[in-house]
């Protein structure tokens, strides 16, 4: 693990954007008065997006173990 100090940044800003996910998706599911379709829907799409995070940090720890720190230089 010697690239460890190359992925705090990734994990921490997944870290809190699953929070923020979270959070949302908490917040519709304690609304009362919203119909049932409406409020799944506003609860799948947050998670969803956590999820796909997840992905993408683990395709950027994969990147990182790879040798390619720098994620622009592919661009």
């Amino acid at each position: 693990m010697k690239h460890g100090k190359k992925m705090i940044a990734p994990i921490i800003v997944t870290i809190i954007m699953l929070l923020y996910y979270i959070g949302i998706a908490a917040t519709f599911l304690i609304i009362r008065g919203i119909p049932l379709q409406v409020k799944a829907l506003m609860v799948v799409i947050p998670l969803l997006s956590g999820a796909v995070m997840v992905g993408v940090l683990a395709s950027r720890i994969r990147e990182i173990e790879g040798g390619e720190e720098d994620d622009l230089s592919k661009y």
